[in-house]
């Protein structure tokens, strides 16, 4: 087998191994999926070897959609670690055999401290499934290993159950995208959901002019505030747009300019957002406009200019 086919046949096992999960999720999947609901205390993800490094993802997406986890490796965890768990958590033990010795070691404790145990198992005759409460199935028909054993299918397969249940929680919480923002408020995901046109344009000037000014002004304030356009502003209300664009047009046609005044430039019906709009709305916008400027405005009062690069320097494409 080469290359090409070798990968290809990884790929195979793998997704047919995730594709058989459909079958454990059972009711015993669905009271798994309740009993971390109604938890009052955390979930604690434990595991060892590489069925701990799938248990720190999986902590790592509970945190971020709003279900409390936390990571305890079971080695450490009969070392001393097992201060970490409280009356109230549920513990989630990952484990492909469900009779390492440190699983073995660590599972009275938490009969003993009244722990809901799940088992997250790919034998469902181990020590660890028999002494759960309930026991999630991801039995693998093989590793994708040329050996059948380094953990590829399994460890896959870990991976996805612990994402199936973490949508579950996600849509019976309730969880938004305004919810998710407040978890990764650094992230650009998270800059999506949050960064409005009023966190913005605050830091930019705002140009101005009155329809009768002169054309000398316009170029002025266009030059002096530094963002291309200007807007016409009459008794507080924007009443017309004049960009640089504009301002060039205006030269082809006109040899002497003197007598214009911004009115007769200005383009009359421009494009304006509300300060609360999300700044990936207003680059949509732009975008489908093809325009790199909008005039930010709250119940017909001019505010100032949202630029194109001002979104994209917050990472928000």
């Amino acid at each position: 087998m080469n290359t090409r086919e070798l990968a290809k046949e990884t790929l195979r096992l793998e997704a047919e191994a995730v594709s058989n999960l459909q079958n454990f999720v059972n009711q015993e999947f669905e009271d798994c999926v309740n009993t971390i609901l109604a938890m009052r205390g955390r979930l604690v993800v434990t595991g060892i070897g590489k069925s701990a490094i799938i248990a720190q993802k999986i902590v790592a997406t509970m945190n971020s959609t709003g279900t409390p986890s936390v990571f305890m490796h079971a080695a450490d965890a009969i070392h001393g670690d097992l201060g970490i768990i409280q009356p109230d958590d549920v513990v989630l033990c990952i484990s492909k055999s469900g009779n390492t010795p440190e699983i073995s070691v660590l599972i009275p404790f938490l009969k003993m401290n009244g722990n809901k145990l799940i088992a997250l198992v790919g034998n469902v005759d181990s020590f660890l499934a028999k002494e759960s409460d309930y026991v999630l199935n991801c039995t693998v028909k093989q590793e994708a290993c040329p050996n059948n054993l380094a953990p590829t299918c399994s460890s896959t397969a870990q991976l996805a159950m612990g994402d199936a249940l973490a949508s579950c929680l996600i849509a019976l919480r309730g969880f938004t995208s305004k919810d998710f923002a407040k978890y990764h408020p650094g992230g650009i995901l998270g800059k999506r959901l949050y960064v409005k046109v009023e966190d913005l344009y605050k830091f930019n000037e705002k140009p101005q002019v009155a329809p009768t000014d002169s054309i000398q002004k316009v170029i002025l304030e266009i030059s002096g505030k530094c963002l291309g356009v200007t807007a016409v502003v009459e008794e507080g209300r924007v009443v017309g747009a004049i960009t640089d664009g504009d301002l060039r047009r205006m030269l082809q046609k006109n040899s002497d300019f003197a007598g214009l005044s911004a009115a007769d430039v200005m383009t009359r019906t421009p494009k304006t957002i509300a300060p609360q709009t999300l700044a990936v709305e207003a680059l949509d916008v732009m975008r489908k406009k093809q325009i790199t400027n909008i005039f930010v405005v709250d119940n017909d009062t001019y505010l100032g200019v949202i630029h194109i690069h001002d979104i994209i320097k917050e990472g928000i494409f």
